[in-house]
């Protein structure tokens, strides 16, 4: 999720002195250097990247987001079921530090191939910040998509129907209806509330976790484990805050991850799609806030390696 792609570049681990090379290295200097050192005019395609889109290192390296992203949502969701129905007084809890594990886990299966990116709203914050490339991103919104649905139709073949039903594949859900003594009745959270808590547990994720991942300087420092530690620690935590402080029937917490919640919508549809676009819009809104606070703050705050194709300089191009 930082350096060129990834939680951790191909940068030198000092603890063990193993070097994590990514397949895909992404080469920006090269489209933006020229013989004299100095920048190059280069085309709105050389901007975005849409060599990339025709790269078999970039296709190849998506499989590990599809991959990654497939065996989130059937752990995440398996988590959820399986926390609800073991029946103990701190569902919540437990579900967190599960999370929070499974997460971490992931994303250092994931970094040396693709990045560890596993979520749109860690791709699309490395596109607006042009750590990568935005066609690169649009591959791997592709695979995270396929993978979301991929990992929905998992969890469908081992689960019974009467879990798929009550449980709604643990997918993301603002509110359910239910049988009341009039008729049916909706519970659940105003579409309001639940945007507002997608946007500031999204924001949340990024500034205190994905941030670390970003600045080339601290993940250096700390390392891939302690990076994707803190990141599925946090995660965990905002799991947990979402699904407690609300308190409400019907609401299954924060998503942040709109691709593990698009699976579930596609494979067991109905009321999942009911206001289903606040998992997207939500976290949208998070990136672009957190877009804008890295450009407001002093440029020595924060370090990323080719920090080149960002959403700026990309706009100031096309008004030329």
């Amino acid at each position: 999720m930082g350096s060129h792609n990834g939680v951790v570049g191909d940068e030198e681990n000092p603890h063990n002195g193993i070097r994590i090379q990514p397949v895909l290295s992404t080469p920006m200097a090269e489209q933006w250097k020229s013989e004299g050192g100095k920048k190059m005019n280069t085309t709105m395609g050389e901007r975005l990247g849409l060599n990339e889109l025709f790269s078999p290192q970039v296709w190849r390296a998506s499989l590990a987001e599809l991959l990654g992203t497939a065996l989130l949502v059937f752990l995440l969701d398996t988590i959820v079921i399986s926390s609800i129905q073991t029946q103990t007084k701190t569902p919540n809890l437990i579900m967190s530090v599960v999370v929070a594990i499974t997460i971490a886990i992931l994303l250092l299966a994931t970094i040396p191939v693709s990045g560890g990116h596993i979520n749109p709203v860690i791709t699309f914050s490395a596109a607006l910040l042009g750590l990568i490339s935005f066609s690169r991103a649009a591959v791997y919104f592709l695979a995270q998509c396929l993978g979301g649905v991929l990992g929905a139709l998992a969890l469908k073949a081992v689960v019974n129907s009467t879990i798929e039903e009550t449980f709604s594949l643990g997918g993301c859900t603002l509110s359910i209806v239910e049988p009341g003594p009039k008729g049916p009745i909706t519970i659940g959270l105003e579409t309001g509330q639940g945007l507002w808590i997608e946007v500031i547990c999204t924001f949340i994720f990024l500034f205190a976790s994905v941030w670390i991942a970003f600045d080339e300087r601290q993940a250096k420092v700390h390392g891939a484990v302690v990076v994707c530690s803190i990141i599925g620690t946090v995660l965990g935590l905002l799991v947990f805050v979402s699904t407690t402080v609300t308190a409400t029937k019907g609401y299954a917490g924060a998503g942040m991850n709109p691709a593990r919640c698009l699976g579930p919508a596609l494979i067991r549809g109905g009321h999942l799609w009911d206001g289903h676009w606040v998992f997207w819009a939500g976290p949208a809104i998070a990136c672009m806030a957190f877009y804008l606070y890295i450009k407001i703050i002093p440029d020595h705050h924060f370090k990323g390696k080719e920090h080149k194709h960002d959403l700026l300089n990309i706009l100031r191009h096309s008004l030329k």
